[in-house]
């Protein structure tokens, strides 16, 4: 859940945490593979974005709450303090600290006035997306498309990395 978006409660925090630590275990499996088969960097550069995006918002969920106390607006939280922390393990909220005040102009129509990018995020929710957006970008670089070539003459097939052109 990134850009400040909320899932269902406490149900949902833990439901959220343990999909966040299965897909590290995922992607962490994925990325070793990755790089004991020498894949392209720029594959292994963004599996790498997207995990440590993810860990990062893993331990904030996971010592937040039992590090800090409630904090909103016009309260700011304190470290250790004599109540102890306001959530549970795996219950804290993921700091969301970056936030960017732009509205359309007002003379736009139906978007003048209104804020060009609304949500608050972090580095972590940052990393993410950069990872994901390297990978559908260049995703044809990444992951070449293979065919299948049949040698006629000796009735074997061999695959082979088509260009960066379509073919037509």
């Amino acid at each position: 859940m990134a850009f400040g978006m909320q899932f269902g409660g406490l149900t949902g925090k833990i439901i959220l945490s343990v999909i966040r630590i299965i897909a590290v275990t995922a992607i962490g499996y994925i990325l070793v593979k990755a790089i004991r088969k020498k894949e392209k960097k720029l594959l292994i550069f963004s599996l790498c974005l997207i995990m440590a995006g993810a860990i990062g918002n893993i331990i904030d969920s996971a010592f937040y709450g039992l590090i800090f106390s409630q904090s909103d607006f016009l309260i700011v939280a304190q470290a250790f303090s004599e109540g102890g922390g306001y959530a549970g393990f795996l219950q804290g909220k993921v700091v969301d600290m970056l936030y960017f005040d732009v509205n359309w102009p007002l003379w736009l129509p139906w978007l003048g006035g209104s804020k060009i990018f609304p949500p608050i995020f972090n580095l972590a929710d940052s990393s993410i997306t950069v990872g994901v957006l390297i990978l559908l970008i260049f995703y044809h670089r990444i992951f070449p498309k293979k065919d299948k070539i049949e040698d006629t003459a000796k009735g074997e097939i061999h695959e082979s990395e088509t260009p960066e052109v379509e073919k037509i």
